[in-house]
C-alpha cells in the first residue's frame, strides 16, 4: 500500500455576460457639495468586489482620489436597471455604465471649473489628486470640494452623469445557428498536484498552479483573491461536495452544513497564481470577466492528477474514497495472473 503522486492540467476558456435582450446595466452619478460622487447601481456585491470595481472606474474616469466616490448599490425600486449579478458580467457591465456616467459627470465638473477660474473647460486637467487646473498653470487652480459648492449654491447646477452599458441584441441564424452570445472571452489553465492513497482511496490536493488571462486586472490583489477564492470552490466540488450521493436515489443526502462536507483550513492547497493581461477592446480599461471559471478549471485537473496518480478515470463528482477504491478494484481485475 502506498500513497500515490499525481499531476494534471486543464484548460478552460469563459465568455462574459450572455445576451439577453442587449443584457444591460445601468449607473448614475451626482456630486455631493463636499465634492463626493455618489454612484447609484442596482448590481449586487455578492463579495466578488463590484463596489470596489466601480469606484475604480468613476474615479479613475472623474480623474479624483477614491475617496472622493461613494458606491450605494440601491435596490431595484430607487437604483438604475441591471440584469443581475451573473454570467461573470459584472465588472464588463457594471465598469462600463460606471464609465460612462462618470465621463459625463466630469464634463460638467469641467464646465463648473471653468466657469469659477474663467477660462475655457477644454483647457482644464484634473491632477488626481482632487483638483481641476488649467493646463500649463498649475497654481492655478480649484478642488473639487470648492467647486461643488460653487455648483450647488452660485451656478445652480448639477454634477451629474448617466451611463448604460448594452450589447446590441444577437438571435441565432436560423440556418446555421450563429449568434454572438457574449461579450468576450477569458481563459484559464489548473494544474493540479494530488496524492492518492491506494489503501483508503482519500485523494488530496497538495498544490494548485493558477494562470488566468483577464484582459486587465482592474485591482490586482482582488483577482488574484478571486481566483484562489473559486479554486477552493473547485477543489470543494471535486472532492466533497454532493447534495445527492446515491442519485437519482434520495437516500442519505446532506440535510444541513453539518452533514454537507466542504474543505476546512487544512484542507486547502498551496496555491501559485499568475495572471495575465490581454486587454479586451470593449472591457472597462480592457477588462474581462472573471468570476465563475475560477471554480472551473481546477476540477478537470484534479481528476487528470488521479488518474496519473494511480491510473483510475473518474468521471463522477465528488471524487470520494468509495469511487476511487472501486476503480482501483476493476483495474486490479483486469490484471493479468
Amino acid at each position: 500500500m502506498a500513497k500515490l503522486r499525481g499531476r494534471g492540467f486543464a484548460s478552460v476558456n469563459y465568455p462574459t455576460g450572455m445576451n439577453l435582450g442587449g443584457d444591460p446595466s445601468q449607473a448614475l452619478i451626482h456630486a455631493t457639495t463636499t465634492g463626493t460622487f455618489v454612484v447609484s447601481l442596482s448590481s449586487v456585491d455578492l463579495g466578488q468586489g463590484i463596489k470596489t470595481i466601480a469606484a475604480q472606474c468613476a474615479a479613475e474616469t472623474l480623474g479624483l482620489p477614491m475617496g472622493n466616490v461613494l458606491v450605494d448599490t440601491a435596490d431595484t425600486d430607487t437604483g438604475p436597471h441591471c440584469m443581475g449579478t451573473f454570467a461573470s458580467r459584472g465588472s464588463h457591465r457594471v465598469g462600463n455604465a460606471v464609465i460612462m456616467a462618470a465621463a459625463e459627470a466630469r464634463g460638467v465638473m469641467l464646465e463648473v471649473a471653468a466657469e469659477e477660474l474663467e477660462v475655457d473647460a477644454a483647457d482644464l486637467e484634473t491632477d488626481g489628486s482632487g483638483y481641476v487646473m488649467v493646463r500649463g498653470a498649475r497654481d492655478k487652480r480649484i478642488h473639487v470640494t470648492d467647486l461643488a459648492m460653487a455648483a450647488h449654491f452660485k451656478q445652480g447646477r448639477t454634477i451629474s452623469g448617466r451611463g448604460v452599458y448594452l450589447k446590441e441584441p444577437s438571435v441565432p441564424v436560423p440556418e446555421t445557428g450563429e449568434m454572438d452570445p457574449d461579450s468576450c472571452q477569458a481563459h484559464a489553465c489548473t494544474v493540479a498536484v494530488v496524492e492518492v492513497d491506494d489503501e483508503t482511496g482519500v485523494v488530496e490536493v497538495l498544490e494548485l498552479f493558477n494562470t488566468y488571462e483577464v484582459g486587465r486586472a482592474l485591482n490586482p490583489a482582488m483577482a488574484t483573491q478571486q481566483v484562489e477564492g473559486g479554486a477552493w470552490m473547485g477543489v470543494s466540488h471535486a472532492l466533497f461536495e454532493t447534495t445527492e450521493p446515491y442519485y437519482p436515489l434520495r437516500d442519505h443526502g446532506p440535510r444541513d452544513f453539518s452533514a454537507y462536507l466542504m474543505p476546512g483550513p487544512a484542507d486547502v492547497p498551496s496555491q501559485h497564481s499568475v495572471i495575465l493581461e490581454r486587454p479586451a477592446a470593449n472591457g472597462p480599461y480592457g477588462a474581462k470577466g472573471i468570476g465563475e471559471m475560477t471554480a472551473n478549471a481546477p476540477i478537470p485537473a484534479i481528476a487528470n492528477a488521479i488518474f496519473d496518480a494511480c491510473g483510475v478515470r473518474l468521471t463522477s463528482m465528488p471524487f470520494a474514497p468509495e469511487r476511487v477504491l472501486r476503480g482501483l478494484d476493476a483495474l486490479r481485475m483486469e490484471e493479468p495472473c
